[in-house]
């Protein structure tokens, strides 16, 4: 009663492109199919984040405190105050962010790219990535990854976009 739809539903911008996945997609052969990260290498304020994980499982975008410095931001004056604490990174603790920054992101082929603005939680935890794309920015992409085959798909202006992950 208190809520109200529209009759006919406003449909999402890049959901008129279907994306799929064949055996064609498999590009290497793996001992143990869904125990390697998807690793891809974004542009994100220009930079190229060659240690980019993706992990569909969580509702946060991170981007570390080491890569901002790294990427010649000045995060004492780039970032925003942060909103609330965050669980579930440090087990039996709130994970206090320190602050968020919105940042260009694009994934791109030779041909093909995309570049949408991607809010970011900026903490100072000690980790291998640049940062940890999540959620709310592959919803946004209307990205889908594929952890066996360890490929992000997602729609650009010249078709589906096919990133690989990095084995290395």
């Amino acid at each position: 009663v208190y809520a109200a739809e529209p009759a006919v539903p406003t449909l999402l911008k890049w959901s008129d492109t279907p994306i799929t996945f064949s055996r064609q997609d498999q590009w290497t052969s793996f001992s143990s199919p869904g125990h390697y990260p998807l690793v891809v290498d974004p542009v994100m304020a220009g930079k190229r984040l060659t240690r980019t994980l993706i992990d569909g499982g969580s509702g946060l975008n991170l981007i570390f405190a080491k890569t901002l410095t790294l990427m010649g931001l000045d995060i004492s004056t780039a970032l925003q105050p942060a909103d609330s604490s965050f669980y579930d990174i440090i087990p039996g603790t709130a994970a206090v962010p320190l602050g968020h920054i919105t940042l260009p992101v694009t994934f791109r082929t030779s041909d093909n790219y995309r570049t949408e603005f991607i809010r970011f939680e900026v903490t100072d935890f000690k980790t291998s990535y640049h940062a940890i794309i999540r959620r709310p920015a592959l919803a946004k992409f209307m990205a889908i990854p594929h952890y066996v085959y360890l490929l992000l798909k997602m729609p650009g202006p010249n078709g589906v976009l096919s990133l690989r992950g990095d084995l290395r």
